[in-house]
């Protein structure tokens, strides 16, 4: 807390009551930087990561939800796509990055 209070505090000297200012608004800055990004940007690539790792790991025969809630079976896969086959063996070609979830997964509990 005092540490806090130091960096908060501005000298009170006079003319120089503004130079200290500048300084501890470029670290108040940096440190509003920082939390941005330990709390939001790198969790967000985290989780980007996985879901990459994921679609790539998919292969026939796995089942999988896409974004639109389509439920279906893989029966082939490309390099950017998937063939599915849903219920009365329709089969659909999708893009990987149209793959949601994995139905299999236990649910995540928030």
């Amino acid at each position: 807390m005092k540490f806090l209070q130091l960096l908060m505090s501005q000298p009170n000297q006079g003319g120089e009551a503004g130079k200290g200012g500048g300084m501890t608004m470029l670290l108040m800055l940096g440190a509003i930087i920082l939390v941005f990004y330990f709390f939001m940007i790198r969790p967000q690539q985290k989780k980007q990561k996985q879901m990459t790792n994921f679609r790539d790991a998919l292969k026939r025969g796995d089942k999988i939800v896409t974004i639109g809630g389509i439920h279906g079976k893989i029966t082939d896969v490309q390099e950017s796509t998937f063939i599915i086959e849903v219920e009365d063996g329709t089969k659909l070609r999708i893009e990987k990055a149209a793959v949601a979830v994995d139905p299999n997964a236990p649910a995540k509990k928030d």
